[in-house]
């Protein structure tokens, strides 16, 4: 009878000891890649690019921040009419703050030359950051320089244009004419682009850059770069990992400025499943977003 006993002890530990090698013990490798995959947000494409320094540059928001600093009532009227000028023919709007504005307005009253002509002055944005199709512009600056003659504020509207991120024009009759005259006008493919470009809501986009998984038997080791492609700052959210539809990881993510991503890297996380198919990676979030798509990647085994 004792026999019997050790050859079932003996038995039981052989078996418990291949169950142990079947779980945890890596017996072959598998290799995944992407599965290809859609956007379903973009842009009209025409010649933004010679109307702008860049391409698409936008602010957050439609509705912007400013602050006029040091200067004399004439122009600081100018420049509080040229925000009222774009306001009336545009989406956008414009509102006076005491800090922390996106675009600064100063004053100087000395004379500047520059290849024999003298320059009235000087916008642009100071602080850009490329985040999907846009190049955000999270700060601008105006410098009026030399009093505007004209009936309607040419300066002070050509140098907020330039704050929007507008390029000078060829068109002697554009306001954004490298050389100011009276009867310049706001050209209609600048107030069109504008409109187009702010029709996008202020929103984030948290998006898959790339992401990249391998199978050790049952452990999986998993690469991925998530980016906030949007417009306004992420919230905190999830990434979730499903393995043949199953939920086996959820990873929390802190906020994510505008531009801004990070990378995860994850090893050793065990499976219980065998012989998996396919790895899905889920953005889980609690706010609106520019785009649903770019929140799922999947991983199919590589071939």
């Amino acid at each position: 009878m004792g026999w019997k006993i050790f050859f079932s002890l003996i038995f039981i530990l052989l078996a418990v000891s291949i169950l142990i090698l079947y779980w945890f013990i890596p017996f072959k490798t598998t290799e995944f890649k992407v599965k290809p995959k859609h956007s379903n947000f973009s842009l009209d494409s025409h010649e933004k690019e010679n109307l702008q320094f860049y391409e698409n540059m936008r602010y957050p928001d439609s509705k912007i921040s400013y602050r006029i600093d040091d200067c004399p009532l004439k122009k600081k009227d100018d420049m509080e009419r040229a925000f009222e000028i774009v306001s009336d023919k545009s989406i956008l709007g414009f509102y006076p703050a005491e800090y922390d504005e996106k675009i600064s307005v100063t004053c100087d009253s000395r004379n500047k030359i520059e290849e024999g002509l003298f320059i009235a002055g000087e916008g642009g944005p100071t602080n850009i950051t490329k985040s999907g199709e846009f190049n955000v512009i999270l700060n601008g600056k105006v410098l009026l320089i030399k009093e505007s003659k004209c009936e309607r504020p040419n300066v002070a509207l050509h140098e907020l244009l330039h704050a929007l991120g507008f390029n000078h024009s060829k068109n002697p009759n554009n306001i954004m004419y490298s050389i100011s005259k009276c009867r310049q006008t706001i050209g209609q493919d600048i107030i069109e682009l504008i409109n187009e470009i702010y029709s996008v809501p202020s929103q984030p986009d948290l998006v898959f850059e790339n992401a990249s998984a391998i199978m050790w038997g049952k452990y999986l080791d998993t690469n991925m770069s998530i980016r906030n492609n949007g417009l306004r700052d992420a919230e905190k959210a999830k990434v979730l990992i499903y393995a043949d539809g199953k939920l086996v990881k959820e990873i929390d993510l802190d906020s994510l400025e505008i531009g801004y991503g990070m990378t995860i890297t994850l090893t050793n996380v065990w499976i219980r499943a065998a012989n998996i198919k396919e790895l899905e990676f889920f953005i889980d979030y609690n706010f609106s977003e520019l785009e649903k798509n770019n929140n799922k990647i999947v991983l199919e085994i590589k071939k």
